[in-house]
C-alpha cells in the first residue's frame, strides 16, 4: 500500500519544548520538595502530563485534586514559556515543505494537550499544512499505547499502513509502531547512538536531513 500520509510527533521534534517542560515541572515539583535528575525526566518523554504527574508524585499519595492542580499549574507554566522562548527545531519549515509538496495528508499527534499543540502550531505557523491534529490528553491511553496516532490516521481517511510518522521519544516509537504505522525516529544528540531506537524503520539525525531516498527505503 503506498505511503501517502504523514504524522507528526510535536515536543521535541517540531519545536524545542522539552527543556521548557522540564524547567515548567521542575519549578512545580519543587513546591511540593521532588527533585528531578535529567534521566528521570528522560525515561518518562512522551507520557500525558497526568500520567508524568501521577508517576513522579506516586510517593507523596495525593488524592486526584491535588494531581491534577499539579499537571495544570505545569501546563500553564509550559505555555507560558512557549510563548516566550519557544524555538522551531531544525528542518520544521523543509519538512512541511516536503511533503505538502508531494501530495501528502499531514496530521499532527501529540501527547500534550490541544491547548499546548494550538500555542505552538501558531508561534511557528504551521496551521495551513496541518490538515488533522490529535491529542492524547482525553484519550482512554496515551503513548507508548497507539491510539492518538490510529485516531489522527481515522481523521485523515488514511489507512495506518499509509502513514509515516516522526518521533523523537522511545513511547512515541512504540506507539507508532503498535498502530502498524512505518517510524522515521530523530533522536536528540545525545541519544542518537542508544540502541533502543532499533524498533524504528528509520533513524535520522535532523528532519532536514530526510529525502526522496528516504521515502524508496520505508
Amino acid at each position: 500500500m503506498d505511503l501517502n500520509t504523514v504524522i507528526f510527533d510535536m515536543d521535541g521534534l517540531l519545536i524545542d519544548s522539552e527543556p521548557l517542560w522540564t524547567e515548567a515541572a521542575t519549578e512545580v515539583f519543587a513546591y511540593y520538595g521532588k527533585k528531578m535528575t535529567p534521566a528521570d525526566f528522560v525515561s518518562t518523554t512522551g507520557l500525558r502530563t497526568s500520567e508524568f504527574v501521577s508517576w513522579w508524585l506516586r510517593d507523596y499519595k495525593f488524592d486526584n485534586t491535588e494531581l491534577e492542580k499539579a499537571a495544570e499549574n505545569i501546563i500553564e507554566l509550559v505555555i507560558k514559556k512557549i510563548k516566550l522562548h519557544g524555538k522551531a527545531l531544525p528542518g520544521l519549515e523543509y519538512i512541511f515543505d516536503f511533503f505538502h509538496n508531494r501530495g501528502y495528508k499531514i496530521g499532527l499527534a501529540t501527547s500534550s494537550p490541544m491547548r499546548v499543540a494550538d500555542t505552538v502550531i501558531n508561534l511557528l505557523g504551521m496551521g495551513d499544512y496541518i490538515h488533522v491534529k490529535t491529542s492524547a490528553e482525553k484519550m482512554e491511553y496515551g503513548k507508548p499505547h497507539p491510539q492518538v496516532y490510529l485516531d489522527c490516521a481515522k481523521a485523515l481517511q488514511s489507512s495506518p499502513l499509509q502513514c509515516i510518522c516522526f518521533e523523537d521519544s522511545v513511547n512515541g516509537m512504540i506507539a507508532v509502531k503498535a498502530a502498524r504505522m512505518k517510524c522515521v525516529v530523530v533522536p536528540t544528540y545525545s541519544q542518537q547512538k542508544d540502541e533502543k531506537w532499533s524498533l524504528a524503520d528509520l533513524k535520522i539525525s535532523s528532519l532536514k536531513n530526510f529525502s526522496e531516498l528516504h521515502i524508496n527505503l520505508l
